[in-house]
């Protein structure tokens, strides 16, 4: 069986997730590809030397230009802050790598355009990490839609609620400051939602956003390893938040259909609350990653004395992705949403195919993310143009 070499970039949450991932494909997905986990890199010397030795990474690096230049690595997972995509992935498929990134693409719609015309000149597989979509109950939903069992589909109602950053104290890091992040709730997990959207409902037309910020300073980390700022950058105990806190959208779709955003890191008691409604002539469908292993299905076709929703528990073999794994009633969890991902990017490229959302997809929801912003700058509605 060929091998191919993977290098992670980005050691932190993300790179666990995502070597947790590389190193369990084989055990449960008949991929034709093994992968093998070659190098690590961080420029920070603690999470690389926490990662490496624990997930069985061969080698460690704290320069990525040398790791992506290396004639013996083949993919190039990028795990790191959202800055830090755009030159990594064009220098990656400039040196004919294929390319597994973490989401949003960019900081902005120009960037991630950059992104995929590079990869699409190299000829390479791209993919962009929106591991929502391989949820099973995710894709069970996308193929009740395309059985036609709603019909026409009127409204997309979605929210995507933490509150991780609640407490004043919690320190400035890279996901609170503009440059590096881009926008804060709106990039991190509208991105998501808007992906789910245009996955599941279809191509967005124009939009209508508001935003707001709750907390305008936060102390400066004691570790500069956090990515917070770049050196030099400190000016004293406070920095300030530059990106919202919690951004609300109302859109209108190209088919007709009206939906709604929210969302926020300040809603207390929500941990990774992701969840959408779908509401259409012939049905319904919910979704909470909360209770990932669940869809909530409604059908206007039953008897109107056994109308109701139901849940479907999606563990069954005939489920998307379960039959590789355990027998019905024994869920899954969210880590296997990264396996699903890495199992079908491999698979795109031992058939030379493209793997979904590739960076193509990245451009159209950066267009969307990019006019509500300057939908929340202005207070007008904005069309989406790609």
């Amino acid at each position: 069986m060929p091998e191919m070499n993977v290098a992670l970039i980005g050691c932190r949450f993300m790179g666990k997730a995502h070597s947790n991932a590389w190193t369990q494909v084989r055990h449960f997905f008949d991929t034709g590809i093994a992968p093998v986990l070659k190098v690590a890199c961080d420029i920070h010397a603690e999470p690389l030397e926490q990662l490496r030795p624990r997930w069985g990474w061969r080698e460690a690096e704290s320069d990525w230009r040398e790791v992506v230049r290396r004639p013996d690595i083949h993919i190039v997972d990028i795990a790191v802050p959202t800055h830090l995509h755009h030159e990594i992935a064009v220098e990656a498929a400039r040196a004919g790598k294929h390319i597994f990134c973490e989401k949003p693409p960019a900081l902005n719609y120009a960037q991630a355009r950059q992104m995929y015309e590079a990869a699409r000149a190299a000829g390479v597989v791209h993919y962009l990490n929106h591991n929502y979509r391989r949820c099973p109950a995710v894709s069970l939903a996308r193929q009740f839609i395309e059985e036609g069992k709603l019909g026409r589909i009127y409204h997309w109602r979605s929210a995507y609620l933490q509150s991780w950053i609640m407490d004043p104290s919690f320190p400035l890091t890279w996901q609170l400051r503009q440059e590096t992040a881009g926008s804060g709730p709106h990039a991190d997990l509208n991105s998501h939602l808007v992906d789910l959207a245009r996955f599941l409902v279809g191509e967005i037309a124009s939009v209508t956003a508001m935003t707001a910020n709750f907390i305008v300073e936060r102390p400066l980390p004691d570790d500069a390893s956090s990515g917070a700022f770049q050196a030099g950058r400190k000016t004293g105990g406070k920095g300030k938040v530059t990106v919202e806190d919690a951004a609300f959208v109302l859109a209108e779709f190209q088919n007709g259909a009206l939906g709604s955003f929210e969302t926020s890191r300040f809603a207390a008691g929500r941990k990774n609350y992701n969840c959408f409604e779908i509401y259409g002539e012939r049905g319904a469908l919910a979704f909470n990653l909360e209770r990932m292993n669940e869809l909530g299905y409604f059908s206007a076709e039953d008897q109107a004395h056994a109308q109701g929703f139901r849940t479907i528990l999606v563990t069954e073999e005939s489920h998307p992705y379960v039959s590789r794994w355990w027998p019905p009633g024994h869920i899954l969890g969210w880590e296997e949403s990264h396996i699903h991902q890495v199992a079908d990017f491999l698979m795109a490229i031992e058939q030379d195919k493209p793997c979904n959302p590739d960076f193509s997809v990245g451009v159209q929801n950066q267009a969307v993310l990019e006019a509500l912003s300057q939908s929340a700058a202005s207070g007008q509605w904005v069309k989406v143009a790609v």
